[in-house]
């Protein structure tokens, strides 16, 4: 597949012969099928606003949630990356970055992320199934507790799956998700570290960006793909 920038494109049918813009529409539950994969880089959006396409949200009341493109020059896929940049967001703040497209049920998804700040929380991770602001599975890294966790939240309240010890380092990381129907597997670093089985959520839902309170990150290389 030919690689995407922040304009990105959706490769539509097994083969992904035909590519059209962002702006096609929605990808709902009977039209799965027909999505194949979308990669999300930044080199073309525009430093210090959200990318076309994204919107940002929070779980939780209170400052924070504030996403924007900026510049590092350590990303691993060009300088331009996604970064949730508030470092006033309060305990239980949920600071959400969410594509308006696609909307998927069955879903592989990998992203790179380093953690940048954040004296309550740090790191973050991938939103799927994102039904609205109180609604969704997220599964994060934090550097700051050394740990990898799958969550969905329910009704706006965090609800552990599985856990796993990570290492604390500020460095690039990669999160990987899989969910296929009721069952759930997660890679941090190319090593499967985290499995569960969860029916609370099965509807199609979005993707993205997760970080909690304080947390600033740096996101790039965001893979999105069906895997119905």
């Amino acid at each position: 597949m030919k690689r995407c920038t922040a304009t990105a494109f959706w490769v539509m049918g097994a083969m992904g012969a035909a590519c059209a813009m962002l702006l096609a529409p929605s990808v709902q539950a009977g039209e799965q099928a027909k999505f194949a994969a979308v990669t999300w880089v930044f080199e073309d959006a525009q430093a210090g606003r959200l990318p076309a396409g994204w919107q940002a949200d929070k779980t939780g009341e209170g400052p924070g949630s504030v996403w924007k493109v900026v510049e590092d020059a350590t990303a691993p896929a060009g300088p331009h990356v996604l970064a949730q940049t508030s470092s006033e967001g309060p305990r239980p703040l949920f600071n959400l970055c969410v594509l308006q497209n696609p909307v998927l049920a069955d879903v592989a998804l990998c992203v790179s992320l380093k953690a940048v700040g954040g004296k309550i929380d740090q790191g973050g991770g991938l939103v799927w199934r994102y039904q609205d602001r109180n609604n969704y599975y997220i599964c994060r890294v934090n550097p700051l507790e050394a740990n990898f966790r799958l969550y969905k939240v329910i009704g706006g309240k965090r609800i552990q799956l599985a856990s796993a010890p990570a290492s604390s380092e500020r460095r690039w990381t990669t999160v990987r998700v899989e969910h296929r129907g009721t069952h759930i597997r997660c890679w941090l670093d190319g090593q499967l570290l985290l499995e569960s089985q969860d029916d609370a959520i099965g509807r199609p839902g979005q993707v993205g960006l997760w970080t909690k309170a304080d947390a600033v990150t740096h996101f790039d290389n965001l893979r999105i793909e069906a895997t119905e």
